[in-house]
């Protein structure tokens, strides 16, 4: 070869594409974040519709990959306490599956709950808390309160597993541990439930172990909540939650607004975007946000809900998720789908 002659390179190798069952899945749009006419941002996510029949009426994204319910666990949660032979009712039990707002009707229960049962607050797992509620944060800390753990919204889950313990004679330490005998029994009653076994045990923000299921599994067991016979510890669940939304969760929260003025209907949110919803006619729905933007929720459930021919002022409530520039509406996050 001439010494003024070019040397070619080869060219790098392309590398294989991976095969369809490695390629990752991505979900769909949920939600769109439009500010002054332009879309700013996404929100996506999967969601499932299941027929009064159990049937998948509609899929979004992948509803069968495990995913951690968060608070949409809690009506599990208080099932198992009752399986455990506490004795709760009316706003006690709804106490028991709330993400309470923290506001004074909901303080004053948990600790009359803890007196009644023989308890003492220092037993309390759950971290120390504000309000979740802005409005009653700001009052709170407005009248010289600190965090506390009764304050938390979950408090009124972990005074309900303390009860139950006391009543069996389990450790009231380590009542968290997933290996506890009352952990135990969530575990099997979250399965049951589900009607599939739990992907993952993980640890919620209250502390309480938390068990992964599929969104349908979490439909399913709303389904089966809210449609259980008279008297089982699942009905006692989903009737005492939909008599008493306010102690589920606030007196400016959604779920509260949907049990609430669609009678017969069974809500729950969790943290990190996770709704749960059983209708008065069978059908039940679940969704997960990936990113955690619970600030999708509300558009989410109310394209949801009117899919599923609910209407009424309560989803245009719930759906409002207005967009502010300068202290003026300027956009809305909206469903997209």
């Amino acid at each position: 070869m001439s010494a003024s002659q070019p040397v070619s390179t080869p060219a790098p190798a392309t590398p294989p594409a991976p095969p369809a069952a490695l390629a990752p899945v991505v979900p769909p749009v949920l939600a769109e974040v439009v500010r002054s006419g332009f879309v700013e941002g996404r929100h996506r996510g999967s969601l499932v519709v299941l027929g009064a029949d159990g049937a998948v009426e509609l899929a979004l994204g992948d509803v069968t990959a495990p995913v951690f319910p968060r608070s949409s666990n809690k009506p599990m949660q208080a099932a198992a306490v009752l399986r455990a032979g506490l004795e709760l009712a009316g706003e006690r039990l709804a106490l028991a599956a709330a993400s309470h707002s923290g506001e004074t009707f909901h303080r004053t229960l948990v600790r009359t709950m803890l007196g009644e049962f023989g308890l003492d607050a220092g037993l309390l797992r759950c971290p120390p808390d504000l309000p979740l509620d802005a409005e009653e944060r700001d009052l709170y800390l407005a009248a010289g309160k600190v965090a506390d753990p009764v304050t938390m919204n979950c408090s009124g889950k972990h005074t309900a597993m303390l009860a139950a313990c006391a009543l069996r004679g389990w450790p009231l330490e380590g009542y968290l541990d997933p290996g506890h005998p009352l952990q135990r029994l969530v575990h099997r009653t979250v399965e049951e439930a589900a009607g599939e076994p739990v992907a993952a045990v993980g640890t919620d923000g209250c502390g309480a172990p938390l068990m992964a299921i599929s969104l349908v599994g979490l439909a399913r067991a709303f389904q089966g909540f809210a449609g259980a016979e008279p008297g089982t510890p699942e009905r006692r669940v989903a009737d005492a939650m939909r008599a008493h939304p306010e102690y589920v969760a606030g007196t400016r929260r959604a779920d509260t607004w949907l049990m609430r003025e669609v009678p017969g209907t069974l809500s729950k949110m969790g943290a990190e975007a996770v709704q749960a919803v059983a209708l008065p006619d069978g059908r039940a729905l679940a969704f997960k946000i990936e990113d955690g933007a619970t600030r999708a929720l509300g558009p989410v459930l109310a394209r949801a809900l009117t899919l599923l021919g609910v209407d009424g002022p309560v989803v245009g409530r719930i759906g409002r998720a207005p967009l502010l520039g300068g202290g003026a509406e300027v956009g809305e996050i909206r469903a997209a789908f």
